[in-house]
């Protein structure tokens, strides 16, 4: 283990050297240079006079809030002897099984585009660059002929790898007690229990108020939201990020969410932000991906029949179209312990020169991937923004819904976190279920790695979304997985098969999340 102050120091380093490379370093350095020529900087107090005119000017909190997103996004620093994979998953049996999963992906990937005979890419013909650039908004009304192309994956399948996982070092006869976990995920990773999680999500108690709770008993609702939207607007003005984190815990005004989730996650929408969407535009009307018919097809399967989202096709094509091109994702993969797919130039195989990481972006997109973006077309109608913003969601979370690691806030973990709380608070159901045959793991797994989009209404997930980004944390997705089953409890105890149990949680859409994650969490008796 390093010292406290070897770990600061070296998070420094990293975060100073990450920041020299942006737009925002050579910004300020700009603005520090012109403000020489103004009559209130002193030579003799040059440091301070220059410090106070960037406070004054707001580009100080602009830097803070950079720096804030660097801590939230990128990993402490490991030691200087750990090898460079533990940065991106300490545990080698779970790289092994993430490397496995990845090599099922590229060989479904492979074997569709040998048996349709389509490139992996082409450049387009001018006249299809046309077309497209003339149709760029309105590209819901083209149907293309989809019926060869499948989804490279489906959540189900990606269930089953996380089923199969074991520690070769762990000996599970130790646990062949009362104690035993009767769950489908059979790996032993810490997770927080019910007075742990009442002390991390505070903010959640029934005695605080909250947006998205109808009636409280200890302040009017009213009163509580005008009180809630008054500071919700003082926080937007200070432009500060880790305000609007903290203010986010007790949920976002309709009107103040699309600019509080952009600072929380310290997107801009600045001309080289909007510069930068453009060129990626341009990449997709000059060159067409094979995972472009994916992305498509994907879209008509969810998306287009989404009573909510439907309306939104053009938006999905054009943000995902444009994900699909973007290099600068891969930097997620420093952290991410998935590795991004390369492919060869044709007679070059195994020839690390002649690979190029395929798709641009590292993320070949499976089935409901363009759900990650849906709710977000809510929020934001500006193209742009609506990409920035959904690129960093995707770059601090949803990739880890996908991904197999043991990061508190990833897929492996939220499903023995589910699987626990459902055994803790209900074992009597629980075991019902699993005598029938109908682990409740493989009716919830399809809202976790979706964080519940497409099954709860917008208004409802957009509140659970305000926890997430609250929280910093995925963990209260599992929370709320455990609480759905906890308030069907009645009828679920009812059923004898897989097929009827799914059918008493086939419709979401009524459920308010914060009662029922409150009741859950807190009005409990454990």
């Amino acid at each position: 283990m390093m010292d406290e102050g070897t770990e600061l120091s070296l998070t420094i380093a990293q975060i100073v050297q990450r920041l020299k490379a942006t737009h925002l370093h050579s910004q300020i350095e700009r603005q520090a240079k012109e403000c020489l020529h103004r009559p209130e900087i002193q030579l003799e107090s040059l440091k301070e006079d220059v410090r106070n005119f960037l406070k004054a000017s707001g580009w100080e909190r602009k830097l803070q809030n950079a720096v804030y997103r660097e801590l939230h996004v990128q990993p402490l620093p490991s030691h200087p002897a750990a090898p460079p994979e533990h940065a991106k998953e300490p545990l080698a049996y779970m790289r092994k099984a993430q490397v496995n999963w990845e090599k099922r992906i590229l060989k479904s990937l492979n074997s569709m585009c040998t048996e349709l005979g389509v490139p992996l890419a082409r450049k387009r013909p001018a006249v299809e660059q046309k077309e497209l650039t003339n149709k760029w908004n309105e590209m819901g009304t083209d149907e293309p002929d989809l019926s060869r192309f499948r989804p490279v994956y489906a959540p189900k399948d990606f269930l089953e790898v996380l089923i199969s996982l074991r520690n070769p070092n762990h000996d599970s006869s130790e646990e062949a007690s009362a104690k035993s976990h009767w769950g489908l995920i059979q790996v032993p990773l810490h997770d927080r229990d019910i007075p742990q999680m009442r002390e991390a999500y505070s903010e959640l108690s029934l005695t605080t108020g909250q947006l998205g709770i109808d009636d409280h008993t200890h302040v009017p609702p009213d009163l509580f939201e005008s009180e809630h939207t008054r500071i919700g607007k003082k926080v937007v003005n200070e432009q500060d990020s880790a305000a609007a984190q903290q203010y986010s815990r007790q949920g976002c005004p309709t009107g103040l969410r699309a600019d509080l989730w952009a600072l929380i996650l310290n997107s801009t929408n600045e001309p080289e932000d909007v510069m930068h969407y453009e060129q990626l535009k341009a990449g997709v009307i000059h060159h067409d991906l094979l995972v472009d018919n994916l992305i498509y097809k994907d879209v008509k399967l969810t998306a287009s029949n989404d009573d909510y989202y439907f309306v939104f096709e053009d938006f999905l094509y054009q943000v995902l179209l444009c994900f699909s091109r973007d290099t600068a994702v891969l930097e997620h993969f420093s952290y991410n312990s998935a590795t991004p797919p390369k492919s060869y130039i044709q007679g070059k195989v195994g020839v690390e020169e002649f690979a190029v990481v395929y798709p641009p972006n590292g993320v070949i997109p499976f089935h409901g991937f363009s759900m990650y973006v849906a709710p977000l077309c809510f929020l934001y109608n500006e193209p742009s923004k609506l990409y920035s913003v959904f690129r960093e969601m995707y770059v601090r979370y949803f990739f880890r819904l996908h991904s197999v690691s043991s990061s508190t806030s990833g897929i492996v973990s939220l499903c023995l976190q589910f699987e626990r709380l459902l055994q803790t608070h209900l074992p009597q159901l629980f075991y019902h279920l699993r005598e029938i045959g109908a682990q409740p793991l493989r009716i919830a797994f399809k809202w976790m790695v979706r964080a519940f989009s497409g099954y709860l209404s917008t208004d409802q997930l957009l509140l659970l979304w305000d926890r997430i980004l609250g929280y910093d944390s995925l963990e209260i997705v599992a929370v709320l997985a455990a609480a759905v089953f906890a308030f069907r409890a009645e009828n679920l105890m009812e059923v004898t098969s897989l097929t009827s149990a799914e059918a008493v949680l086939a419709d979401l859409s009524t459920l308010k999340v914060m009662p029922l994650i409150q009741i859950f969490l807190f009005a409990t008796v454990i």
